[in-house]
């Protein structure tokens, strides 16, 4: 009896083992942000009364199509996650699960999330979100050892998410669904390489080269992020530009642009990685004001 109660309880912490693995395969954090951003971009084209059945199962399917896309990319990416100190924890590289068993969940919550998309919204809104698993998945990923291109097409599926609610709400890509897309895919740029200014010796481990101008932290690489944040400004007025918003909002983006702005004058003059991690803050608080603001100020 006591052997058998043993071997329960031995079972019973292998199964949680298991299942926190997987959990940890859809990067929680990240698949909530594209789940709140396929939510902003649907909350933000309505013009009429709130479906929550279509709001909910639309966020629920961003956000398993964001952690099918992050387990695609933690199978790809197995080798080179071994050999970073901030990815050497995963489920792969520390063999809590096999290829196969992250190919299964990956393919199971990746069609889970489509299905989602074309019970509960429309047909282009599913085959822009297929495209966005395929680009992040299979384009985006293994370009990332062969240069900063990769920043380009990875931001395309990264400001996808509130196009994306647009579409699933509208049907349509409007130049407002584009000017949202705009706002998420230049900030990515500042965004992905003050990360990668922070993480430089961990990627030049697994040989991901991601920085500007020959992968250098330097004046250069710094004039390139100042330029895609001081874009943002123009961009984050053009909602309340077209009418879709009102002043209110367009002081609070201006204000968050300037400050996130400043942020990149430090790194201009000493170039240290004490001031790209704070761009790499800032822009993490920058984008969720921003969309919030304008919810909130939607005419």
């Amino acid at each position: 009896m006591l052997t058998t109660k043993t071997s329960n309880s031995v079972q019973a912490t292998l199964n949680l083992s298991k299942a926190k693995a997987f959990f940890e395969l859809l990067k929680l954090r990240l698949s909530l942000v594209v789940a709140f951003s396929f939510g902003f971009g649907y909350l933000l084209a309505l013009r009429g009364a709130v479906d929550w059945t279509v709001f909910t199962m639309l966020c629920f399917g961003g956000f398993f199509i964001s952690g099918a896309s992050c387990a695609i990319n933690q199978v790809l990416e197995r080798d080179y996650d071994k050999l970073m100190k901030r990815t050497a924890g995963r489920p792969l590289p520390t063999h809590r699960l096999n290829v196969q068993e992250a190919i299964i969940f990956a393919v199971f919550i990746g069609l889970i999330g489509l299905l989602l998309m074309l019970r509960f919204t429309n047909g282009l809104a599913t085959v822009l979100a297929m495209v966005s698993m395929v680009l992040y998945s299979f384009v985006y990923t293994p370009l990332k050892r062969v240069g900063p291109i990769a920043v380009f097409v990875g931001a395309i599926p990264g400001a996808l998410p509130p196009l994306l609610g647009w579409v699933a709400a509208t049907g349509e890509i409007s130049h407002m669904a584009l000017v949202i897309f705009g706002i998420q895919f230049i900030w990515q740029f500042p965004h992905f390489w003050a990360i990668a200014w922070v993480a430089d010796e961990d990627y030049k481990k697994a040989g991901f080269r991601l920085l500007p101008f020959g992968g250098k932290k330097d004046l250069n690489t710094a004039i390139q992020i100042m330029t895609y944040t001081l874009f943002l400004l123009p961009l984050g007025l053009m909602p309340a530009y077209f009418g879709l918003t009102g002043i209110k909002s367009a002081i609070v983006v201006t204000i968050c642009g300037v400050l996130f702005l400043a942020q990149t004058f430090q790194l201009m003059k000493d170039c240290s990685r004490q001031a790209a991690l704070k761009i790499m803050f800032g822009s993490l608080i920058y984008l969720p004001v921003l969309q919030i603001a304008l919810l909130l100020d939607k005419v």
